[in-house]
């Protein structure tokens, strides 16, 4: 009998530690909700780098450079290993589709891209400058999430523009700046518009610490 219950403690342990273990690895959830940020994990079998150029950089202008460095919450650590997702409009303000597409395509169209940053937590797209929806409705904005090792994907201020005329004060009233200031100045440098952001992890995050 003292045998069995020693052999029965420690499947009851080993049951325990496998709990534990499991717990551990189980992934944060902050954000507050997000439809379409899955999104993100459509990449395929694309190999992300810090570098990524999407579809129509070099057919259409302006041509445009986001750049920058993803910092932790403190905003001075590197952030290593995050995923940053955008989309954005065509030229003519929708989002265009090849008719092929699955998933969050159908929605976000192809022109998207990814990248992945490394110990320098920096990060650059080339695409273009997308334009406002065919109404007005909005300002040109490009749409980004991003996604840390271990906690789900969640999305930020969008990139905007400084100098768009449809860029009211109400929309500057109305952004959380989440992840940082969206509201992008433009510097011409090379032919290349380029604008730069620092994002901060979980900055005005719901539920991030």
């Amino acid at each position: 009998m003292l045998l069995k219950f020693r052999a029965a403690n420690a499947v009851i342990l080993i049951v325990l530690l496998g709990s534990t273990s499991c717990s551990a690895q189980q992934t944060r959830l902050v954000g507050g909700g997000c439809e379409g940020c899955e999104a993100l994990l459509e990449y395929g079998s694309k190999v992300l780098a810090p570098t990524d150029t999407l579809p129509g950089f070099h057919d259409n202008e302006p041509k445009l450079k986001i750049t920058g460095t993803v910092f932790e919450l403190d905003g001075t650590t590197p952030a290593e290993g995050v995923i940053v997702y955008i989309y954005h409009t065509d030229r003519t303000g929708v989002y265009p589709k090849l008719g092929d597409e699955t998933g969050w395509a159908r929605r976000h169209g192809y022109i998207r891209g990814w990248t992945k940053t490394g110990k320098d937590g920096s990060y650059t797209f080339y695409t273009f400058r997308p334009a406002s929806y065919p109404d007005g409705s909005e300002p040109e904005h490009i749409h980004l999430t991003v996604k840390e090792p271990d906690t789900n994907e969640y999305y930020l201020d969008d990139y905007v523009f400084d100098d768009d005329p449809l860029l009211t004060q109400r929309h500057r009233d109305n952004f959380r700046n989440r992840g940082g200031s969206g509201i992008m100045k433009v510097v011409n440098r090379d032919g290349i518009q380029t604008i730069h952001r620092d994002i901060i992890l979980g900055m005005n995050v719901t539920d991030y610490q």
